[in-house]
């Protein structure tokens, strides 16, 4: 199993973010040993980032330990299908924050690995109660 690692935080350690790249960085370091991890949709919203380079992407991942290309399952699909339908019935309810469809993708994947690293973990709890988020 391994952790999975939100876009934020990603981008945080690439781009070396004043407030929150160190912060990032070590906890990443910190969760090395138990095995990093990122979605295809990281892949996907990282794109701009690398210039739309794949190949440099792919080499800082690689760098950092953090694995590209784990694949997707069914568990990941089902737990990503319930949590959007959940969105979606208290958005047509409630006034609850618009929600990118990207979340619930990374969230569904992260619920069937050890967790999530985010910066924004209010994105995923609601959806994701029993996911384990860990914060830089």
């Amino acid at each position: 199993m391994t952790w999975v690692i939100d876009t934020c935080v990603v981008l945080d350690v690439f781009e070396n973010d004043p407030q929150f790249g160190l912060a990032s960085a070590k906890l990443l370091e910190k969760l090395l040993p138990e095995g990093l991890t990122v979605s295809s949709v990281t892949m996907v919203e990282l794109s701009a980032a690398f210039d739309g380079d794949i190949s440099e992407q792919k080499r800082f991942l690689e760098q950092a330990g953090i694995s590209h290309s784990e694949a997707w399952t069914a568990a990941d699909t089902d737990a990503a299908h319930r949590a959007w339908n959940t969105y979606v019935k208290t958005r047509r309810t409630d006034k609850v924050p618009k929600r990118p469809v990207a979340d619930i993708l990374i969230g569904g994947f992260a619920v069937n690995r050890l967790g999530l690293v985010t910066r924004n973990p209010d994105d995923f709890r609601r959806w994701f109660p029993k996911l384990l988020i860990r914060e830089p």
